[in-house]
């Protein structure tokens, strides 16, 4: 169950007066439920609010990795990119090729300290309208060029043959279903979080919510064995798993590189294996994925 806090333990935690506290909440967006009368503050919820409104990051440090040799892409893991980095490494034997997997934030981190050559993500704005690119702003001194890796098709994993008959997030809570989650930082629990609250879904009242797992097969296996009923998560595991799954969503999955290394011969032979043939029979015997635009450069919906 998510912890409440009260308006004066907000106040303590950010530092300023139990007044202001009220004002963040209409003019600044601070997420908040009035229970009896009193507002409360779902901590996970106020911690996502303070970490959404940090500008103030240190600067970009030199990039650390300086082993012409290695590459090292860290963030959101994905079975097709798993797939990508295991043909690079048959395709560049001379290449020692490493995943980092810290969730969507934690890519863009390791890019900011210059751990990482390139960062993989899938964090939706807002409204919408476009990915990374607002988080990006956020965590960089400098946008990275985003090139698409994939599209991917997005849902709730459920037990095989979905007995429970679950048609909706709003099913989780009205047949009290056990929940397994991704971890904080995580595109997938940013997505799940705004579903929930679409829906009405009050994550205290969902069992399994803190459960949290640090990748998609995890949340299969959690399901497959029936410790937990639903989790979120992408159709390719579903499908690998013989699970059920209920499809939400699309989303972009985007690779974010530093633009002065953009050129590096590591990153360049990356990106041209994504059109390779060995490559694309791979991906073909993948369900969830549309690959229309993988490769090619993204540029913002909307001016930052």
């Amino acid at each position: 169950m998510a912890k409440l806090l009260s308006t004066r333990e907000v106040a303590d935690l950010l530092g300023i007066h139990e007044k202001k506290v009220y004002r963040l909440i209409t003019e600044r967006g601070l997420p908040a439920t009035k229970v009896t009368g009193k507002w409360l503050f779902p901590s996970h919820l106020v911690e996502q609010w303070i970490e959404s409104h940090t500008i103030n990051y240190p600067g970009q440090r030199d990039f650390l990795l300086r082993t012409p040799a290695l590459f090292v892409v860290a963030g959101s893991n994905d079975i097709l990119l798993d797939r990508a980095i295991s043909v690079f490494m048959r395709q560049y034997p001379e290449y020692v090729a490493v995943f980092g997997n810290l969730g969507s934030l934690g890519g863009l981190q390791a890019l900011r300290q210059g751990l990482c050559h390139v960062a993989t993500s899938h964090l939706a704005e807002e409204d919408g309208r476009d990915y990374n690119f607002a988080f990006a702003a956020k965590e960089l001194e400098e946008l990275p060029a985003v090139v698409n890796f994939c599209r991917r098709e997005q849902g709730l994993m459920l037990a095989p043959g979905n007995p429970k008959r679950v048609g909706s997030i709003a099913d989780l809570e009205a047949q009290g279903l056990t929940v397994v989650n991704r971890a904080m930082g995580t595109g997938t629990r940013l997505w799940f979080d705004r579903e929930l609250e679409k829906a009405g879904v009050d994550p205290r009242h969902l069992s399994g919510y803190g459960h949290e797992v640090s990748r998609h097969l995890e949340v299969g296996l959690e399901v497959l064995s029936g410790r937990a009923e639903a989790g979120p998560g992408i159709r390719t595991v579903a499908a690998q798993m013989g699970l059920d799954f209920l499809p939400m969503h699309w989303e972009r999955f985007d690779l974010l590189i530093p633009k002065d290394r953009f050129f590096d011969k590591n990153i360049q032979a990356f990106l041209g294996l994504l059109h390779d043939d060995v490559f694309q029979e791979e991906a073909a015997e993948l369900q969830g994925y549309e690959l229309s635009q993988i490769g090619k450069m993204v540029y913002p919906a909307r001016e930052l």
